[in-house]
């Protein structure tokens, strides 16, 4: 039987459980898992049949991505195939720790009102979480490349509109790549 563990922060472990254990039960059914969570401790152990491993590896990300600040609806977005998570730390990707300078940072990457967030959600493809010192993405892995690419050029101080540009000149160059794959390159059908 695989057994995985995941550590989270002691304010999300509530929203792991879920009220009255809605939210861990229904990780448990969709994933095939079984899953216990030490409150006092904030370590969730995970454990799956050996016919499944894949089940284990898909709680763990989901509960990893509740414990980023994700809600447990958009974790589940992490059950499709080829949907990944991605986290990237604030403190290492720009070398600042003092919280003055990670609040700043943090607030760049949320913009006013949450519209940064929303832009780089908009034009990745990605779902993206801001909590503590982390920005966690929820994506395809093409389109985490790009949303991760866009998060760290925005925390190293990237003007906005430069990484939305970014972000809109890679999804089109994606779009025109599907589109020439679709097509044979002589123009015949098949």
């Amino acid at each position: 039987m695989p057994v995985m563990y995941a550590r989270v922060p002691e304010d999300r472990i509530g929203v792991v459980i879920g009220p009255g254990g809605r939210t861990k039960r229904e990780i448990a059914t969709r994933t095939g898992t079984e899953i216990d969570v030490d409150t006092g401790e904030g370590e969730v152990r995970l454990a799956g049949p050996d016919s499944d491993p894949d089940g284990v590896l898909k709680a763990r990300d989901i509960v990893l991505a509740i414990g980023r600040g994700f809600s447990p609806e958009r974790s589940m977005r992490l059950l499709k195939d080829n949907t990944y998570l991605a986290v990237v730390d604030i403190k290492f990707t720009t070398g600042h720790r003092e919280k003055a300078a990670l609040r700043r940072i943090r607030a760049r990457a949320i913009g006013t009102r949450g519209k940064a967030r929303s832009r780089i959600e908009e034009l990745s493809g990605c779902s993206m979480s801001v909590y503590g010192s982390t920005v966690a993405l929820i994506g395809e892995e093409e389109q985490l490349e790009r949303a991760t690419r866009a998060v760290e050029l925005l925390l190293k101080g990237s003007e906005h509109s430069a990484v939305f540009h970014y972000l809109a000149r890679a999804r089109r160059d994606a779009a025109l790549d599907d589109a020439t794959r679709a097509s044979p390159p002589d123009g015949s059908e098949g």
